[in-house]
């Protein structure tokens, strides 16, 4: 290679990480995972709709394979796999997602359950009217700007000419790399008057603005119950909804009540259904709600129903209240309305949405108008040549005749040249001289059909003539009167309301917190039951006295305990978590527990169980705790009363564990074995108390490489015995050392 082509290029790889990285975040943000402001619409789903158009799907003529719109769709327009292109159809289907479905699928489309779509093989789609007509219509007049696609084979639509603020009517969400967009949807008719008062006063005031739209809408309905939140929800553009589920209370037979659930909150769409009914299983089975008899879920095409069977006597009103409060019933929406306005991301609040609108609507009524002009200045043009035209047209045909070919007579058309034509008479070449047509009239005129010589057809001629110019006059007027143009776009958004709009589904109130009457739990005496695999459950005093043996002998932790009580994990890492007794399932005796990874923040994949007692019992005892590195100490109980579900018990060495963690009351010798053969027993008045963020003292001196491997504690007046390297050792026979000392090694 010649020396003088080479050139390299020095720079820190920070630099163009930090370049890359912000391309690839900006891809995201605008090309992938937010929406436009102008027509509400992510890239893909843009591109599924305009592939529909171009495909012909429309809303009178039949369905396509949806396979064939994914396929249509990745090849020319977005080359991201078809998952997310039918991902993006289906919820474009979804009644239950949008305010206002813009594809009309055919077949097994998913339900508000969380059952998915069909494959796509199997699904059919077309759009849906007022998709054709509102989102599509007007793309032969030059309203939006075409680029190339990905492999620039294709042209396609920098944005949709939708004539009514979608980004407010069917919302979005997405996660883009650093930022999230979450808009609510909204009324689809109320979203339009608001557009027209703005339209009609630019100056109007919020108050005035959400006087005409009220609030977000969603397809589930439901209630917001924090009206006197949304002013500044939309003055800021981000906020917090909270929103309820519609509930009723029935009567039934017996005297009996039953709750039902007609419509849930939006944030509870697909598996948030099944996670309710787990829920309210759970708050029955936990005895937080005694007075569930059934559940049951009823919901069918005709909307959602959900019973919750209560028994005679029930506080129905608490047991509402109990459920808005301990599940999803209700729920909070983040409002984040982030979108991207001139290809930046812009949290919007609703008057800059609303203003947004506004210019890309009258943009697009502009280049639509204009185009419309051009055309109608052409055809004005052609118009008056033909009938300028049929006043000569005897010459007219006498020089088609005397023409050699169509350019010789074209030029005489538009030129007067006479040259090479054969004349009648001079005076008809004295007259052919002077014609002036146009190019296009010119071309007109050659291509003239006899047929419009008719006297009929030249009146319609002319009768065309004039209602050309009457649209031109009221063309020029719109383009150059803002008034004008608004009472079109107006009228268009008011004709657009009386077809598709429909009543709002969520009703907006302002409700207080809910107050729930806790009843008084009754204390009693319950069993905690807990096998080697970490299975835990409660059982009833009497089934454990009747079965005591069995119980301790299929089980690692059994201990009786007061069901208001708390139960401690004390793990090898150090931490200590905490579980309600009145959170762990009450089962019968053969019936299997739940996992304590599910009941608490323990976690069996990075950390084992140590020790595990009644919450009472830790407090009114001093805790010892022993490590792998020989580390001793004693921690008032006092110290793990907490209402933290987990805390650190104690502070631990890097690389350091748990090894024993107990009472050590009734104790007054420490047994420490290592694995490398040393033990010491020592007194427990010679171990200081500490607290939990304390890492202690030691307690044997340790080898290199050497670690305790089990520690004991001992009562004097009680032999204790135990296996250690291969023989039976007894505890209370070693040697009493001194804390800290190396041990004896064992023979």
């Amino acid at each position: 290679m010649n020396q003088t082509d080479e050139r390299i290029v020095r720079t820190d790889y920070s630099e163009i990480m930090e370049k890359n990285y912000i391309d690839y975040a900006m891809s995201v943000i605008v090309a992938r995972a937010l929406p436009d402001v102008r027509d509400g619409l992510k890239p893909v789903q843009r591109r599924v709709l305009y592939d529909m158009y171009e495909l012909g799907t429309r809303y009178d003529r039949p369905y396509r394979k949806s396979a064939r719109i994914v396929g249509d769709t990745m090849g020319k327009y977005h080359p991201h796999g078809d998952s997310s292109i039918y991902d993006s159809l289906v919820v474009m289907a979804q009644t239950f997602k949008k305010g206002q479905a813009l594809v009309d699928g055919h077949g097994n489309f998913g339900s508000i359950e969380g059952d998915g779509a069909a494959a796509m093989r199997y699904t059919e789609a077309r759009l849906m009217k007022i998709t054709q007509e509102v989102f599509l219509a007007d793309l032969d007049k030059d309203v939006v700007d075409f680029g190339p696609n990905f492999d620039e084979t294709e042209k396609e639509p920098q944005v949709l000419p939708v004539r009514i603020p979608n980004i407010l009517v069917n919302g979005s969400e997405g996660i883009a790399v650093g930022m999230a967009t979450s808009i609510p949807p909204h009324n689809l008719g109320e979203v339009i008057d608001a557009a027209v008062a703005y339209i009609e006063n630019n100056d109007i005031s919020d108050e005035e603005l959400l006087g005409k739209l009220v609030g977000p809408d969603f397809p589930t309905g439901g209630i917001i119950v924090n009206k006197d939140d949304l002013p500044e929800i939309y003055r800021t553009g981000t906020g917090k909804l909270r929103v309820r589920g519609r509930v009723s209370i029935e009567k039934v037979k017996g005297g009996r009540q039953q709750i039902v659930v007609t419509e849930i909150p939006y944030t509870m769409i697909g598996s948030g259904i099944g996670k309710f009914l787990s829920d309210v299983a759970g708050l029955a089975e936990n005895r937080v709600i005694t007075d569930i008899a059934d559940i049951s879920n009823q919901s069918s095409k005709e909307g959602i129903r959900i019973v919750i069977e209560l028994k005679k006597g029930a506080d129905a009103e608490n047991i509402r209240n109990i459920l808005y409060k301990k599940t999803k019933l209700e729920d909070t929406f983040g409002v984040n309305m982030l979108v991207v306005s001139d290809g930046r991301p812009e949290t919007m609040p609703l008057r800059r949405i609303f203003e947004a609108f506004t210019e890309f609507r009258f943009e697009l009524a502009n280049r639509k108008y204009r185009s419309l002009l051009e055309k109608d200045l052409l055809k004005k043009e052609i118009e008056e040549g033909l009938i300028k035209a049929v006043d000569v047209i005897d010459l007219i045909i006498e020089i088609l005749r005397g023409s050699r070919d169509q350019q010789m007579a074209k030029l005489c058309l538009t030129g007067g040249i006479t040259e090479g034509i054969r004349f009648k008479t001079k005076k008809s070449e004295k007259m052919a001289s002077r014609l002036r047509f146009t190019e296009k009239q010119a071309q007109a005129i050659l291509d003239m059909r006899l047929v419009r010589l008719i006297g009929l057809e030249l009146e319609a001629l002319i009768a065309q003539h004039d209602e050309t110019l009457a649209r031109i006059k009221q063309y020029r007027k719109l383009l150059n009167d803002y008034g004008a143009m608004s009472e079109v776009i107006i009228s268009e958004l008011q004709s657009i309301r009386k077809e598709y709009a429909s009543p709002r589904k969520t009703t907006i109130e302002n409700a207080g917190e809910i107050v729930i009457e806790e009843k008084k739990i009754e204390e009693e005496e319950v069993v905690f039951v807990m096998d080697r695999f970490g299975y835990a459950k409660i059982i009833d005093r009497s089934a454990y006295d009747k079965n005591h043996d069995a119980v301790h002998a299929d089980n690692r932790y059994v201990f009786p305990v007061m069901n208001t009580d708390k139960i401690c994990i004390f793990t090898d890492t150090g931490k200590m978590h905490t579980i309600k007794v009145l959170d762990i399932p009450a089962r019968k005796l053969r019936d299997k527990g739940t996992p304590v990874d599910n009941l608490s923040n323990f976690s069996n994949r990075t950390e084992d169980i140590v020790w595990v007692c009644p919450l009472a019992q830790v407090s009114t005892s001093t805790v010892f705790f022993a490590t792998a590195m020989g580390n001793v100490k004693l921690t008032a109980g006092a110290e793990f009363v907490s209402t933290s579900r987990t805390i650190m018990a104690t502070k631990l060495a890097e690389g350091d564990r748990v090894i024993l963690a107990a009472p050590s009351d009734v104790y007054e010798f420490i047994v420490l074995l290592t694995k490398g053969g040393f033990s010491i027993r020592f007194s427990m008045a010679e171990v200081a108390g500490y607290k939990r963020s304390a890492v202690g003292v030691r307690g044997i001196k340790l080898s290199d490489g050497d670690e305790v491997g089990a520690a004991y504690l001992l009562e004097n007046s009680r032999d204790f015995s135990v296996d250690y390297m291969g023989k039976k050792l007894s505890l209370n026979r070693l040697k009493l050392a001194k804390r800290g000392g190396k041990g004896t090694k064992s023979r």
